[in-house]
């Protein structure tokens, strides 16, 4: 295999996330929509360098499986953990959380939300450029 074909990324970009809810340029790519069947919804997700989502939680709750670079990633009350390519996360239904990337790395994650019948995302306030550099 070429080493080019390294960097060609899985899924598109997709689009520019809301403002409302990241700081930074995230893009995200609806791979698959909520439907009555399967109760879930799956996103790539990708992170510029710095860039990251508000606290939030999940009623579903949420995996998060990283696939390309460094991010970051906090539970409400516990240190920042460092993410890379290969890591699982998952996070139970109601648990206050962040997630993005590291200063000097792009980061790509897939987000499986289950359970939407619950809801999907309720966003919190902005996640602080201290909370972010508590690490």
């Amino acid at each position: 295999m070429n080493n080019s074909e390294n960097l060609i990324p899985i899924f598109p970009k997709g689009e520019k996330a809301s403002a409302d809810y990241f700081v930074g340029n995230v893009w995200i790519k609806n791979l698959i929509p909520a439907d009555e069947t399967f109760h879930m919804v799956i996103g790539n997700v990708v992170f510029e360098p710095g860039a990251r989502n508000n606290w939030h939680t999940h009623p579903g709750g949420q995996i998060l499986i990283a696939t390309d670079g460094t991010g970051y990633y906090q539970q409400r009350g516990s240190p920042v953990q460092i993410v890379r390519k290969g890591d699982v996360i998952i996070i139970s239904p109601g648990i206050e959380h962040w997630h993005g990337a590291s200063p000097n790395s792009k980061f790509t994650h897939i987000a499986v939300n289950p359970n939407v019948q619950n809801g999907i995302v309720d966003w919190l306030q902005k996640v602080t450029d201290e909370e972010y550099n508590n690490i």
